[in-house]
């Protein structure tokens, strides 16, 4: 298949996902828990999650799946879907309207399309290698901003459980810039890609949580790696930029 195909296949998915989650956003029977990790896990995690998975067995047997809830599948070929059923998970249990289900297809370690739907903030946004990144018809572009001293920067938790040692860097950085805003999760690297700012900075992040960003930001035209450069889905971080900031930023991390 071409990359472009299996985007009906996870706009699908998406539709599904986003009726999940509406149905239990801000409802009273939400049932959220702490996993080992102290991350939130909802029935609404839960459910995507394995809708995902039954729809995959039943329209793409030869897929894999892994996901954030359940775990990776034994390697059956060389294709699988990356989903995080809802990132933003803390954000969606106290009912703030910032989360969204995250889907990508990797072949060959290659990550060929991918799909962020924000039910409650009515947003949807996809990518595909060698084709661009969209918000339905309307073509994503980063930024063109070249001075530190001119950027738009977002990013998530600056102390408290989540904080990491790279976390501490990140005020020193900040200072440099323009302007700074806290939206974290999967938001603030959409925001990139869609040309309102020009860093993202998530030092801790997981390879659902970074698929479908990584080349939502690159086919904006911008770039998307670890902290360290590294250009891995498995490194761990998440720094996305209009890439003309991007090199500055790793050597504030370096």
């Amino acid at each position: 298949m071409q990359p472009a195909d299996w985007i009906p296949l996870l706009q699908d998915l998406a539709d599904r996902s986003d009726a999940i989650a509406l149905r239990y956003f801000r409802a009273g029977d939400l049932h959220v828990e702490r996993k080992p990790d102290r991350s939130l896990v909802t029935r609404a995690d839960l459910e995507i999650e394995a809708m995902v998975r039954d729809e995959l067995a039943r329209r793409h047997p030869e897929l894999d799946v892994f996901g954030e809830e359940q775990g990776e599948d034994t390697q059956r070929g060389s294709g699988r879907l990356i989903v995080d059923p809802i990132d933003g998970t803390a954000n969606f249990a106290r009912g703030i309207p910032v989360f969204g289900t995250l889907l990508a297809i990797e072949v060959d370690d290659v990550i060929v399309a991918g799909m962020v739907s924000a039910p409650a903030l009515h947003g949807r946004w996809h990518a595909i290698l060698g084709g661009g990144a969209w918000a339905g018809t309307r073509r994503l572009r980063v930024s063109g901003v070249a001075a530190l001293e001119d950027a738009q920067v977002f990013h998530g938790s600056l102390a408290g459980a989540e904080a990491v040692p790279a976390t501490q860097r990140i005020p020193a950085l900040l200072e440099r810039t323009h302007r700074q805003r806290g939206f974290g999760d999967f938001y603030q690297h959409v925001l990139v890609a869609e040309g309102c700012g020009e860093l993202a900075l998530d030092p801790v992040v997981q390879p659902w949580d970074i698929a479908p960003l990584r080349i939502l930001v690159e086919e904006a035209g911008g770039r998307a790696t670890s902290f360290t450069g590294a250009t891995s889905i498995y490194a761990g971080s998440l720094l996305s930029s209009n890439g003309r900031l991007h090199d500055v930023a790793l050597q504030a991390f370096a």
